[in-house]
């Protein structure tokens, strides 16, 4: 059974205390890369792949997310006045990009948590999740394919990164078997970041994730796992091993992906994204080579 999926649900309620002090009084969603707020690339995503309806689960002290996503009367006639169209058309794509959402999660109680917190927006139609720390570079569409998989199948899909096995522990670990499809494998069983050593595979579930609506029951009495928070990969882990649920696939992703879950890979992310843009790329590229050169 092939489904249309129109909304997609961005959990936005961490503390993002990685990056204190900057996150003090800023949501991390709204740290720049580059020149746009990280959460806008994520929103830019779902739209891409035909999600127009966008429910961000937030916490304490995230209005910078709402009014982000809103209009903004004053700067916009500033910029109106000053004949400064570039900037103005800039400013009210944020605004414009979608039907977005907001509910507070109330207690952090993890990931599976906070997705279960949609379920009244949600309803029983299947629906995308999106992370933020994880930007997919729009040249390398992800999400298009996994709405195609889970609709092919009639079945949940995960985003899955072959990653060094020292880095398996970082992430959820899937156990998988191969399909008809190079780049889609079945997945029997996940572990939230195991050891290397206890680890199914060195395949990592990555901040995508088409789910089917039965999610919502299994969440339901899911108990806290790993750091006591109540995890998406078990409810999914018991989704994969029941057949009423249809199971869940994973679709293997070999494009460029930007991490910015940590103060390095956020640097690079701004690095590797300016670097390519047409209007950056230019003069930053040469001045990295000589920067880099210069370094002992």
């Amino acid at each position: 059974m092939a489904y249309h999926i129109t909304k997609a649900v961005i959990p936005a309620a961490g503390l993002g205390t990685r990056f204190l002090p900057a996150t003090k009084a800023m949501p991390k969603e709204m740290l720049p890369v580059v020149d746009k707020p990280a959460i806008q690339y994520v929103v830019e995503e779902a739209v891409a792949a035909g999600l127009n309806d966008v429910l961000m689960v937030t916490g304490r002290n995230k209005y910078a997310l709402e009014n982000h996503f809103d209009r903004v009367y004053e700067l916009e006639a500033t910029l109106e006045n000053k004949g400064d169209h570039a900037k103005l058309q800039r400013v009210r794509e944020s605004t414009n990009i979608a039907d977005i959402h907001y509910f507070r999660q109330g207690d952090p109680r993890g990931l599976g948590h906070a997705v279960l917190q949609a379920r009244m927006h949600v309803g029983h139609e299947p629906f995308a999740v999106l992370l933020g720390d994880d930007l997919i570079d729009e040249r390398d569409p992800l999400l298009k394919r996994m709405i195609e998989e889970s609709g092919k199948r009639n079945a949940s899909v995960v985003a899955l990164l072959e990653v060094d096995p020292d880095q398996i522990h970082l992430y959820g670990a899937a156990k998988v078997e191969a399909t008809d499809e190079d780049d889609v494998v079945r997945i029997t069983g996940l572990v939230e970041k195991p050891s290397k050593e206890n680890a199914p595979s060195n395949y990592a579930i990555i901040g995508r994730y088409v789910l089917k609506p039965e999610i919502f029951p299994i969440l339901e009495h899911t108990k806290p796992g790993k750091g006591g928070e109540i995890q998406l990969t078990d409810a999914l882990e018991e989704m994969a091993g029941a057949a009423w649920t249809g199971g869940v696939y994973g679709v293997v992703f070999r494009g460029r992906r930007y991490d910015t879950g940590d103060k390095i890979d956020y640097i690079k992310a701004i690095v590797q994204l300016a670097s390519e843009r047409d209007d950056l790329g230019p003069e930053l590229r040469p001045w990295l080579s000589e920067f880099v050169a210069g370094l002992d």
